[in-house]
Order: structure tokens, then sequence, then C-alpha cells
């Protein structure tokens, strides 16, 4: 068999596997409300630069298990608060050679860091595109002369997971004009992009096929307002960049690093299909 035919085969098997109307499953109708005090809001009209593309935007959490729902709308039940819990102790403690913590600088992280993941990424005071892992780095080598965390370290999941709860149920809010469109423009040309033996693109789960279930896994749109999310495969956090690269890796092709410009760009593109969704601040996926 050669290579092309290998390709058209494994192209045309994900292509059936994906439009099978046998494979459709239903959202669920629920209502997302945290601890019985913070609504959230899960489903709303697609904002005015998807036209074309989305009438509506809907949570991840709508194509989850009742159990997996459920396990989100209580934090005593919800495993990403333990990382959440890591990381808001870590807020007060110094680190580095200036003898700095977080609160030094931001006070309390309830008040300080409020509405932060709701705004993310945006441009930093030099015009680059940053996402939160950014910012945290930034603070840690140039404030507290500390040692910059890993991407996906421990202690930079404990503390992006720390600072998302303090937005929870705020809408996403990104800039995409001015500045920010170059930027947003290359993550809507990544999205739409086909990769790997088989040729599939952001869109082709997410947009034109969610409801469906490919494998084992009911896709969703692809919103990103949960994160970082509480991932039961990985039993542990995982990074918005983190699941960008896995969703690649899976087309088979060669992917993006996180924090690589390409996956900022995306993360801005995909944020901004999510405007009229609210910050969940800690989601369960499967």
């Amino acid at each position: 068999m050669t290579l092309r035919f290998s390709r058209t085969i494994l192209a045309a098997t994900a292509a059936f596997a994906l439009s099978s109307a046998a494979l459709h499953a239903e959202m669920a109708e629920d209502e997302l409300n945290i601890n019985g005090d913070t609504p959230i809001v899960t489903k709303a009209p697609a904002a005015a630069h998807l036209e074309g593309h989305l009438d509506e935007v809907y949570s991840g959490w709508l194509f989850r298990t009742d159990d997996t729902r459920a396990m989100e709308q209580d934090d005593f039940d919800n495993p990403i608060m333990i990382y959440a819990e890591k990381g808001m102790d870590n807020w007060s403690v110094a680190d580095g050679s200036e003898g700095k913590s977080c609160a030094d600088c931001h006070g309390d992280i309830s008040e300080g860091m409020k509405g932060v993941r709701a705004t993310m990424p945006k441009l930093n005071a030099t015009g680059e595109l940053w996402s939160m892992e950014d910012y945290i780095n930034d603070c840690r080598t140039n404030r507290m002369g500390a040692e910059a965390w890993g991407w996906d370290s421990g202690a930079m999941h404990n503390m992006t997971v720390a600072l998302s709860v303090q937005s929870r149920g705020m809408p996403v809010n990104v800039k995409i004009d001015g500045d920010a469109a170059p930027f947003w423009e290359k993550g809507k040309e990544i999205y739409y992009t086909r990769y790997g033996q088989l040729e599939l693109s952001c869109a082709s789960c997410h947009e034109e096929n969610y409801g469906n279930y490919i494998r084992a896994d009911h896709l969703s749109q692809g919103q990103i307002q949960g994160f970082p999310v509480y991932r039961l495969k990985n039993a542990g956090v995982v990074s918005i960049h983190n699941r960008f690269k896995g969703c690649i890796r899976d087309t088979r092709a060669e992917t993006y690093s996180p924090g690589s410009p390409e996956f900022h760009a995306l993360e801005l593109y995909v944020a901004s299909r999510g405007m009229g969704l609210d910050i969940e601040g800690g989601g369960v996926r499967p």
C-alpha cells in the first residue's frame, strides 16, 4: 500500500466517523450553577464575528456525562479545587531574590485577580500576545527575581487554576480588534487549516461535527472558557495549549509547542469563539 493511498484511507475513515448520523448524541439541557450560588452562562448567541460559522455557542460542560457535569457543580466534588487551593496558598509565599510574593504587588487574590482570566490572552505593554502563563512568569522573573515555571509544571497549573477561579461567572471578554487583529487572523487561519495524515482542522470536529461522537468522545464546540480543566483521562490539570497540542497530535501531525506563537494566536481566536459564555474557573472534562 502506498503512503498516498494509506493517507486517503485514513482521511476517508475519519470523515465517515465524523459524518455518521448514527453517532449523534444530544447535549444536556442542564444549567450550571457552581455551589448553588454562582450561575454560569453555558449557552449564548454567537458573537457577530462568527456569522456564517455558528449561530449559538455552547460550553463543553453540556456535552459531558451526568456524573462529570455533577463534579463541576460542587467544589467539594471537583478535583481541580485541590490544585486551586495549592495555588492560592502559594499566592502569599515569598520567592526569589527580591523576597516578594504575588500578594505583595497584587493584594488579595480574590480582588486583584478578579476578571483577569476573562481577558486572556491579551497584548502586553510591548504589543506581544501573552497568555496567563506568560504574565505569571514575567512577574516571577522580573519582579520577584525567581525562576520561571514550566508551561505545564505543577506550580504553573496550580496558579493558573487559582487565578481562573477568581473570574468565575464573568463573561469571556478578549480583545480581537486594533493591534490584536493580526493575531486573531492568524489564529483563525490555524483553526481552519487541515493538519496531519487525517487532514482534519479544528473546525472539522468542533464546528462541523459537534454533537457527534468520534470514537468514544462526544464532540463539543471546543470552547476553552472552562480551562485549565481537570481531565479525567489524565487524572490531572490540562492547560489550553496542552489540549491544542493533543488535538493536532491526534490528526497524526507534528504539532506546535505550548507557549509557541501559533498556539498564542489560536488561543485568542478560540477564546473569541466563546464570547457570550462565562468563565467556569476550573472545568471537569473526560
